[in-house]
């Protein structure tokens, strides 16, 4: 497909006004990347002043449509001036923290400036359904899985360093506010065999975790009522919370001093050649290859076709639409084309709770064995809190709407009896967010689609894609450059368990 495209745009303004305007390539050669609403310097006077009347008429189309619809927030749909490269090597579908992450890993292992052409797509720009900047922010090692151990250890140690990694020359270092007040695990009777495996696992893989019985609990934290609670797990150090929206900038801002291209858009489109190969089981699949993503602009008619080799589907909650775009999941039952990629949003909400005479700068990231969680935030009497609804009970996710009754009935009761302070506590505010969720076993998916052979897969963390996002960009950035994993083995996360049918249940999910 050609990078040129003939664009045709007509224009209506006041009554008996009306124009078609159609700019070929023979403009665009002459006058580089074309807008509408921006004068073109094309040598004639009369073309000049043309351009000049018709930028002074669509002003005043926009001033009428407005002056229309008092109070709304709608605008005339424009050409966009932002529009991505007709061709790039790396397309990332997904502006979150892992995306970015991603992209800064490919920059940083090429080590060259003009090398790769990397596009990040974000159809949100200002993040307000971002799973990132929408989380609590918190970092943990205490896994039952070593794979999401390990994940931990290295991101914890990147953040420890991070403006050794994201830093950029003349401008402020990262601050990720990292409290490192760590998670606090309690276990009922049924639980603390689980947690003492758990435990083993966790100091096998090298996290630092101590483990309490009810008296050590009451004494190192004199608040917690002990009802209900056989033993307790402890992160020593390399837990707690940061700010998700310093390191989700931290990426971006590194990324693009790299070279990195960011993009604000919708990936509407996938074009793919298809080939006909037989598998080892005899099975004859049809493999995709894509050529060209369709990235819509926000608030505009114009699209771009930009052609790639590389696409990654770092897209979290939406990343299994874009694999139904490819006929994913649609195929027969029995057959690889008919397993779906089974990531979905799930809706979570996040309280905001002020409790004068609750616990003080010792508070760590408390998680009942009820599911209820609740951390400080900042000072002044404040923390947020939450617990993830039972399957039967999952919110709509067709909006971010937060149910206050479900603070009332399932998270304060809890909270009252663990913290007797907080029977005076008050909500001052709320949100809700998405997980990326993997319905197979709530872990990530990590890899090549084998259906899609060069599509990658970094998406389904189910809560923990934040806190991992540092080690899982460069984990895949390893995979896409050098063809393996090279500093953790992440194999494991591959589609190939959901072809099996052989999950990898992680037993610490939040």
């Amino acid at each position: 497909m050609s990078a040129w495209r003939r664009l045709q745009v007509k224009l209506r303004t006041a009554p008996g006004f009306f124009a078609s305007i159609q700019l070929t390539r023979r403009h665009a050669r002459q006058y580089g990347p074309l807008t509408l609403c921006r004068s073109l310097s094309t040598g004639s006077p009369l073309q000049n002043k043309y351009f000049k009347d018709l930028k002074a008429q669509l002003a005043g189309f926009r001033k009428k449509a407005s002056d229309a619809l008092p109070g709304s927030s709608w605008t005339p749909l424009l050409v966009s001036p932002n529009l991505p490269p007709a061709r790039v090597d790396i397309v990332i579908i997904g502006g979150g923290v892992v995306g970015w992450s991603i992209a800064y890993w490919l920059k940083q292992k090429e080590m060259i400036r003009e090398g790769a052409r990397i596009l990040v797509v974000e159809k949100d720009p200002m993040y307000s359904q971002s799973s990132t900047v929408l989380s609590a922010g918190g970092i943990r090692q205490q896994f039952s899985l070593p794979e999401n151990i390990h994940l931990s250890l290295a991101s914890v140690n990147f953040m420890r360093k991070i403006n050794d990694y994201l830093g950029v020359m003349n401008e402020d270092p990262v601050d990720l506010q990292f409290n490192q007040s760590g998670y606090l695990f309690l276990a009922s009777e049924q639980g603390a065999q689980i947690m003492e495996e758990n435990y083993i696992t966790q100091r096998n893989a090298g996290a630092h975790v101590s483990l309490l019985s009810p008296t050590q609990l009451k004494q190192k934290f004199p608040w917690i009522n002990t009802d209900g609670v056989v033993l307790a797990s402890y992160g020593l150090e390399n837990e707690g919370w940061f700010d998700p929206w310093t390191l989700l900038n931290a990426f971006k801002r590194k990324a693009i001093s790299m070279g990195v291209i960011p993009c604000h858009g919708e990936v509407t489109d996938l074009k793919c050649t298809t080939k006909m190969l037989r598998s080892d089981s005899d099975e004859i699949m049809a493999v995709k290859r894509i050529n060209y993503v369709k990235v819509q602009m926000l608030n505009s008619l114009e699209y771009q076709p930009v052609e790639c080799s590389i696409v990654v589907n770092a897209a979290g909650a939406f990343s299994g639409k874009l694999t139904k775009m490819l006929g994913i999941g649609s195929g027969p039952k029995d057959s690889i084309a008919g397993i779906p990629l089974p990531v979905e949003p799930r809706k979570r909400y996040v309280y905001v709770v002020n409790c004068p005479d609750g616990p003080g700068l010792d508070t760590p990231f408390l998680i009942d064995y009820s599911g209820v969680y609740f951390r400080r935030e900042g000072l002044g009497g404040n923390y947020i809190a939450g617990v993830s609804p039972e399957e039967a009970e999952e919110p709509d996710t067709n909006n971010l709407e937060v149910d206050h009754q479900f603070f009332e009935e399932k998270v304060w009761p809890v909270l009252a009896h663990r913290v007797p302070a907080f029977e005076k506590l008050k909500v001052t505010s709320a949100w809700a967010g998405f997980y990326d969720y993997n319905t197979f076993d709530q872990n990530g998916i990590i890899g090549v689609h084998p259906l899609i052979n060069n599509m990658y897969l970094a998406t389904g963390f189910s809560g923990h894609g934040l806190q991992h996002s540092p080690a899982v960009g460069r984990a895949v950035a390893e995979l896409i450059l050098d063809g393996n994993f090279k500093t953790l083995d992440l194999s494991s996360f591959s589609f190939g368990r959901i072809l099996s049918q052989e999950p990898m249940l992680e037993r610490n999910i939040v």
